[in-house]
Parts: structure tokens; C-alpha cells; sequence
């Protein structure tokens, strides 16, 4: 007998969790209660919803590598500790609300996963993809451009609204690909077209990196007609949305990809932080600046919140000890994910997002900014882990078979 279905209410909390940020009552109006974060509050009950799940499951009879979920939550715990010796600047208690919650988030979405990878993976793309569309309406219709001309929504700043839209063009394709229907495809040019008002480069850059991987890796089951189908779709719905769209748009596209990239070469001041950040590493080496540190002795001088770049930041305020263990829950997670288990295509949709968001980190936020790589390469560890849940079907099925009559 298999497992009952896992509960999508969790996930769904999880996914709210995820996508909200750091979500305190002030900014809802209640200036009074902005001590009151919303983060805690959803995951307490997410976590509830989730025992009570795990309750219902029978225990897994066989071990399960993993040694990367060790590792990781080491590499957490670590940079929690490394408050101990951060300087008198640096926002500790802060800092350590997000790791802790980084830490919930990814253990819970890895054990909700495990239940049933196929429905779990396939309910978080659909709300990744529905709240992908709420986002682009929202900054297009509502919110518009901010001071510098880029478009975001809820509050949210760039950076984090094109990792929502992108995520959203990698969940209509991993839709597409689940259901065998083209139909969640019609929403990417609105996607795409988020994603570029966002003005974010590195993110964008990010995403044609994991895009062009996947068409490479799929070469040779692609057919002509499909692909000339999907390409002259793009061209033409580019066609329209280049001679539909609003003067901010074109004026954003010209002033940020062309002007400042290609003409210019102006990168927002990130190497010089970048730069900074591996100064800060070589002067700490061993246990780095401690958490924060780079904002306590740097960034408070020079108005910078973080290095922007999730290595640098590690290398700085974690010096080699916290690099060893990311590098090392990267390596034990890549191996755990090789090859997808069971289920090859849902480990290797989810582990696509998860690069994604991890490269674009390489060029925007901080440590709570990575959450939904880390919660992406949980759901790709736990559907490569976990066995087809028409396994034990087969076995007793295969058993009754054996015994004579």
C-alpha cells in the first residue's frame, strides 16, 4: 500500500513564506506592530501542518543519502556562530532571524517534498507560475517604474521581482513538459517582458545561462517544426510588445542594456564592491569578519547593505571555514541530484531553478535573498532521494504473484 497523497497546505504556506520576503506588520499599516513578522508567524503554522503530514507517512525503509542536508545546515549553523566575533555594527539579530529562517524553510520543504516529489515539485511550479503573473500585472498596471525607470511589485525591490518572473518562465515550461500541454507557455512573453522592465542584468544573464544549458542539453530530441513554431511566436509577440509597449519601456531598454552595459560598461559600482569584500577575507581568513561583518566595517562607511555577490559574502565574513562547508554542501548536493533518482525530469526541473537563483545571487542580495535556490535544491535533493511511489504496489503485487495456489 502507498503512502497517502502529501498535504499541499504546507506547501503552500511555504511557497507564501518564500515569495513575501521580510514581511513585518508596519509595512501592512499597523506601525504599532512592526516587531510582529509575518515570516515567523506562517512558518510556525506551516511547520504545525507539516508534522501533523509526516505523521501520516509510513517510515522509509531504506536510508537516504543525506550527507548534503548535514552539511548544509552545518554551513547555517556556522555562519549563526559567527555572530560571536562580528564587529559592534553589524545587525546581528537580524541576520541570524534570516539564517534561522533559511534553515526552516529548507528543512521544511525538503521533508514536505519527500512525501510525494511528482505532486510536491508540481504544485510549487503551478504557484511560482500563477504568482509570477500577479507580479508582472501588478508592476506593469499598478505599481510602474520606480526612481530609477525599473519596475517592481509589492513593495519588492528589482532584483527580487525578476527572479519571480523568471521563476515563473522556468514553471511554464516545466508545466508544459509535466501536463504535455503548450497552453502555461502563452503567459511567457508577459514574463519575459517583466523580467526585462526590471532592468536586473545579472539576473537576466543568469537566465539565458541556465536557458541556453537546457537547449543544449536537449539538442537532439528537438524537432524543426516545434522549434520554428516557438521562435517565430517570440519574434512576433517581441514585434508587438517593441511597438506596443510604453516610452518607459523603450527609454529603460536603451538607457540600461545599451547605454550603460554595452556602451558604458558601467556595472553599479560591483567590482569595487566585490573587490572590497575579497579585501575583507584576506584580512580575516580563517573564521572571516564575522556575520554581517562586511556592512559593520564597510558598508556602514559607504552606504552598501551587503557585498552583492552570496560567495564573496561568505569568503568575507566567513573566511575559509565557511567557504569549505558551502563548497562542500554544493559538492554533496550536486551528487545527491546527479542522475535524478526516480524521477529524472522533475529532480532536473527543480534543479534549474535552483542554479538559476544561485548564479543570479552571484550578482544581487544577501543571505536571505538566496532562500529560494536553497529551497529549489531541496525539493531536486528529496525528489532524487525518494522512491516511485508505485514501488511498493509492485513489490506486494509481484509477492502474490509468487506464492503458489
Amino acid at each position: 500500500m502507498s503512502d497517502p497523497r502529501v498535504f499541499l497546505a504546507p506547501g503552500l504556506l511555504l511557497v507564501l513564506i518564500a515569495v513575501g520576503g521580510r514581511f513585518t506588520l508596519d509595512r501592512a499599516g499597523f506601525t504599532g506592530l512592526g516587531w510582529v513578522d509575518l515570516r515567523v508567524v506562517g512558518l510556525i503554522v506551516a511547520l504545525v501542518l507539516l508534522v501533523v503530514d509526516l505523521s501520516r507517512r509510513a517510515r522509509a525503509t531504506t536510508s537516504r543519502d543525506e550527507t548534503w542536508l548535514v552539511v548544509t545546515l552545518l554551513f547555517f549553523l556556522f555562519q549563526i556562530a559567527s555572530a560571536l566575533w562580528a564587529p559592534p555594527a553589524a545587525r546581528i539579530g537580524a541576520q541570524v532571524l534570516d539564517l534561522v529562517l533559511l534553515a526552516a524553510l529548507t528543512l521544511a520543504f525538503y521533508y514536505w517534498t519527500l512525501g510525494d516529489p511528482d505532486r510536491a515539485v508540481r504544485f510549487t511550479f503551478q504557484l511560482f507560475y500563477l504568482t509570477a503573473i500577479v507580479f508582472a500585472l501588478a508592476a506593469i498596471f499598478i505599481n510602474g517604474p520606480g526612481e530609477q525607470g525599473r519596475y517592481s511589485a509589492f513593495g519588492g525591490g528589482p532584483n527580487v521581482f525578476v527572479r519571480i518572473q523568471l521563476l515563473g518562465v522556468i514553471s511554464a515550461i516545466a508545466l508544459a513538459l509535466l501536463h504535455r500541454r503548450l497552453l502555461p507557455l502563452l503567459a511567457t512573453p508577459l514574463l519575459v517582458l517583466a523580467a526585462l522592465l526590471s532592468g536586473s542584468r545579472g539576473a537576466l544573464m543568469a537566465g539565458g545561462v541556465v536557458g541556453g544549458y537546457a537547449l543544449w542539453k536537449i539538442r537532439g530530441r528537438l524537432k524543426p517544426g516545434p522549434v520554428i513554431a516557438a521562435g517565430g511566436f517570440l519574434v512576433v509577440a517581441a514585434v508587438v510588445i517593441w511597438f506596443t509597449a510604453p516610452p518607459a519601456f523603450t527609454s529603460l531598454f536603451q538607457e540600461r542594456f545599451v547605454e550603460q552595459t554595452v556602451q558604458e560598461q558601467y556595472l553599479s559600482n560591483r567590482t569595487d564592491i566585490w573587490a572590497a569584500a575579497l579585501n575583507l577575507g584576506w584580512e580575516h581568513p580563517v573564521g572571516g569578519a564575522g556575520l554581517d561583518g562586511f556592512y559593520g566595517l564597510i558598508g556602514i562607511n559607504q552606504m552598501i547593505e551587503y557585498p552583492h555577490n552570496y560567495v564573496l559574502a561568505v569568503v568575507a565574513e566567513g573566511g575559509v571555514i565557511g567557504i569549505s562547508l558551502l563548497t562542500g554542501a554544493v559538492i554533496l548536493w550536486a551528487r545527491t541530484v546527479r542522475g535524478g533518482g526516480a524521477r529524472p525530469q522533475v529532480t532536473g526541473l527543480a534543479v534549474s531553478a535552483a542554479v538559476f537563483v544561485a548564479l543570479s545571487s552571484l550578482f544581487s542580495g544577501d543571505y536571505y535573498d538566496a532562500r529560494l535556490a536553497w529551497i529549489f535544491a531541496a525539493m531536486a535533493a528529496a525528489a532524487a532521494v525518494a522512491q516511485a511511489r508505485t514501488a511498493p504496489a509492485a513489490a506486494s503485487a509481484g509477492e502474490r504473484e509468487a506464492v503458489p495456489r
